[in-house]
């Protein structure tokens, strides 16, 4: 049973994805709608709001166009958040924090390499998401015989990277560093001073990339995990919903349930929707 939400601090965390937009053919057209835009604003007014996407901070920033969110890109690796109350800088301005900094020179190297070896490919697309390389292959008519050739061809590079999320029309690339959307959720609620136990981290995700930040919460033995999904998964989150629409209706029901008298209320009251 979910602790009642009266007396917490509420944090939230969106992955960008198949979360805030429908997931598309073309990687850069995937935009939120005006409706979402409008709802993560209210709920940033309402609740310290963070986006954990595995595009480069910038490329989502982008996307989401709010000036009252956090960012972190390529799966956590590429954080703008307050400084960490511990040591605050001068101004109080918001700190970048790249754990996989040191990684930059191999990254982008593979990138060079996988751009060369693509354009041979037709159809296929390199995403460069600044600590993460992504090649789609969507468009690609034989994807699964060019995405092993280019697996066998990276192979060279384990010393420096890892695949990850390979799949038949994308593989992504990033850093063999022990630093994940997990991570990223424990260093946001550090640097916002908000790790100790009175805090209810609501976090919502359809990527397998976000399992890291459900098993985080988790561990806290409480807050929010919650996985959009239209079919079963075998996940670590505790909620679902079905698709962006519904984390829409979520997310304008969390505001109004802020902004409402009835706080007295768990969340698990608010969404209808979630199952």
């Amino acid at each position: 049973m979910m602790k009642v939400a009266k007396g917490k601090k509420i944090v939230v965390f969106l992955d960008y994805d198949g979360t805030l937009s429908p997931i598309v053919d073309d990687p850069n057209s995937a935009f939120m709608s005006d409706e979402m835009r409008a709802a993560v604003r209210e709920v940033a007014k309402c609740f310290p709001t963070a986006i954990i996407s595995g595009r480069s901070r910038e490329k989502v920033k982008e996307f989401v166009q709010l000036s009252n969110v956090y960012y972190a890109g390529s799966h956590g690796m590429d954080i703008m958040a307050p400084p960490r109350p511990v040591v605050m800088d001068k101004k109080g301005t918001e700190v970048l924090f790249q754990p996989a900094k040191s990684f930059l020179p191999a990254i982008q190297k593979i990138l060079t390499e996988l751009e060369e070896e693509t354009a041979k490919i037709k159809g296929a697309m390199v995403e460069d998401n600044r600590f993460c390389v992504s090649v789609h292959f969507r468009h690609v008519k034989d994807e699964v015989k060019h995405h092993h050739l280019l697996v066998k061809k990276l192979s060279v590079q384990k010393q420096n990277s890892s695949l990850i999320n390979s799949k038949a029309q994308v593989m992504e690339i990033r850093p063999t560093i022990e630093w994940d959307k997990g991570h990223a959720v424990e260093y946001f609620l550090e640097t916002l001073g908000l790790s100790n136990s009175d805090v209810l981290p609501v976090y919502i995700g359809e990527d397998r990339t976000d399992e890291d930040a459900f098993k985080v919460i988790q561990r806290r033995g409480q807050g929010y995990p919650i996985i959009v999904t239209s079919i079963p998964k075998d996940t670590k989150a505790s909620y679902s919903l079905i698709d962006p629409s519904e984390v829409l209706t979520f997310l304008l029901r969390l505001a109004r349930w802020r902004k409402s008298s009835s706080s007295s209320r768990s969340l698990n009251q608010i969404w209808g929707v979630v199952n």
